[in-house]
């Protein structure tokens, strides 16, 4: 490949799978979903609209559990704060129907839902999550959010950086925690949809998952804080990405690699805007 990312990414590294999405981008996708080999599609594999009346969580502010509003289990999502993995978020007072502008969906996986090794060492419990309409997050609320049954639209492909020297346990949690708040600045929000999927997970170890997810306790609140004070909708989404990263940086998160694979990722999306038209090439869409 030409791209420039492909000769910075490590070898044998989650993050490669970057060069699949710079080929769908070049390729002229309008939409691009993300998915890992251990999930199976069920028959009810789909997505909803990205603009249409939802049910939204309005008035709330802050990380919250969406798994409560699937199943009464005690379980969260990875990447959820520890000192909220007990609390109950009542969510369905908040909810309320809205006109919604969804730039991310993301799908459950029943079985093996994605959870944090906390989860699977004091419990490890399977989970088959309650199908219920889907839920959009209004401005200001958070949930971390994956690579694993996730549909983005094209004008928010550049937020689909995967940090790269980050551990992995974190890498996707930090996308989605980066993504967020840049997506509210342009009214664009983050929806959930029951499990489409079944998760047959690959063998991990338990321990080595809990050691790698440490960054991601330590920092994820602080990141949603960092992002939020380093960006303005009088900048370009590349430019709010940009400038995320540098202040995570600033302040421990990230590394000086880091950034070298970003500038990198940001030019071969330059490059593709540049060269590449959609009337040139297959629109790939699942």
């Amino acid at each position: 490949m030409d791209f420039k990312l492909a000769n910075l990414l490590p070898y044998n590294h989650y993050c490669r799978k970057m060069l699949g999405y710079l080929k769908a981008i070049q390729s002229g996708a309008d939409i691009i979903v993300d998915t890992d080999d251990d999930n199976i599609p069920k028959k009810n594999w789909t997505f909803p609209e990205f603009n249409k009346t939802f049910n939204c969580i309005c008035g709330y502010d802050g990380f919250i559990n969406i798994y409560q509003l699937y199943t009464t289990q005690k379980i969260w999502a990875r990447g959820l704060p520890l000192n909220l993995i007990s609390t109950q978020f009542h969510l369905e007072k908040y909810l309320s129907l809205t006109d919604c502008r969804v730039g991310i969906w993301q799908g459950l996986a029943d079985e093996d839902p994605d959870v944090d090794a906390i989860y699977r060492l004091t419990s490890d419990k399977p989970c088959y999550f309650d199908e219920r309409d889907p839920i959009v997050l209004g401005k200001g609320t958070l949930s971390p959010f994956n690579t694993q049954n996730t549909m983005i639209r094209k004008e928010l492909f550049v937020l689909m950086y995967l940090p790269t020297y980050v551990t992995f346990r974190f890498t996707d949690i930090l996308r989605g925690l980066i993504a967020q708040p840049i997506m509210w600045l342009y009214d664009y929000q983050l929806g959930f949809v029951n499990a489409t999927v079944i998760q047959k997970r690959n063998p991990h170890d338990y321990m080595k998952d809990f050691l790698s997810e440490i960054p991601m306790y330590k920092d994820c609140e602080k990141t949603v804080e960092l992002v939020m004070s380093s960006i303005s909708k009088a900048d370009s989404i590349e430019t709010n990405l940009y400038n995320s990263y540098h202040s995570l940086l600033k302040n421990g998160i990230v590394c000086d690699s880091e950034m070298i694979t970003l500038e990198a990722w940001l030019k071969d999306l330059e490059f593709i805007r540049e060269n590449f038209s959609k009337h040139d090439h297959c629109v790939c869409q699942p």
